[in-house]
């Protein structure tokens, strides 16, 4: 049994231990909102961009463009959306293993482009295809951070190089539910997953051309669409730090409890043998008189 200086001791580098978590959590549970009114006030350009798609899919277009045309898929290109610190739970790990089960179960070669310093030294250690990387784009990621990643991957598509364009992330739900997902970016299909309506075959009229309008609004489509789900994996992040922190605080305080019923039962331990010390000397000292 562990002294009663080396309890004490325990207790209280646990209960430093347990202050420090519950600033994490407070600290985590207030970037949480900011992240929160991030992703909300990115909702409507993004709900405006798959209007958008959802028309034009249903359209007869008379320009076709790359992004819009499925063809035969040889090779794809996965980005995989993660954090770049830890103490996030199982949050990371889920959309790892996502992303890997995607590569791994399909037959069809895949590279990848990671946003997140966990995702890359994953893919780095397991020696997967990583062709970019995006990392250190902190609790309130730029567009411009974000966007050297998704003009790699059009750059890729664009060239022939991949034939279709995925990206997995955790999508923020609530704060006590995140969940790893996958979208399909490229080849682009009617984001609300809508059959085509024969009332609107008719095309648009475009000026100054099709061929410039759709050059110009696809790209930004894609891009638009990375920025978004970046923003739900970082309100994701700071929810799932809130909560493994939250349950760091309670699990100090069940040590401390624990810790603290040791240490009284070791001191009464002690105090007992010390009273039977002392009872037998006195009757020694009697005998002896």
């Amino acid at each position: 049994m562990p002294s009663l200086r080396d309890l004490r001791r325990k207790i209280k580098s646990v209960k430093n231990m347990e202050k420090i978590t519950k600033a994490m959590e407070l600290v985590a549970a207030a970037k949480m909102r900011r992240a929160q009114e991030r992703v909300v006030a990115s909702r409507p350009y993004v709900d405006e961009l798959k209007a958008i798609m959802a028309d034009l899919t249903k359209r007869s277009l008379e320009y076709q463009h790359p992004y819009l045309v499925k063809r035969e898929v040889k090779k794809r290109c996965l980005i995989l959306v993660t954090t770049d610190r830890g103490q996030v739970g199982a949050l990371n790990g889920n959309s790892i293993r996502l992303a890997l089960r995607e590569i791994n179960t399909h037959d069809t070669p895949v590279s990848v482009i990671t946003i997140g310093r966990k995702g890359r030294d994953t893919m780095s250690r397991l020696r997967k295809e990583l062709i970019a990387d995006v990392s250190a784009y902190g609790d309130a990621p730029a567009v411009a951070t974000i966007l050297p990643a998704s003009q790699v991957a059009l750059q890729q598509y664009e060239a022939g190089e991949v034939d279709q364009l995925d990206i997995v992330f955790a999508r923020f739900e609530s704060p006590g539910r995140q969940v790893a997902t996958i979208e399909r970016l490229l080849p682009i299909a009617n984001p609300h997953g809508e059959a085509d309506d024969p009332k609107v075959q008719a095309d648009f009229e475009y000026e100054p051309d099709p061929k410039e309008v759709l050059n110009e609004l696809l790209p930004r489509y894609v891009e638009g669409m990375v920025y978004q789900h970046v923003l739900e994996n970082s309100a994701s992040e700071q929810a799932a730090r809130m909560l493994a922190m939250h349950n760091a605080s309670d699990n100090a305080h069940e040590l401390i409890g624990s810790y603290t019923l040791t240490a009284n039962q070791v001191r009464q331990s002690t105090i007992t043998t010390e009273l039977m010390e002392i009872v037998g000397g006195v009757a020694a000292l009697e005998e002896a008189s």
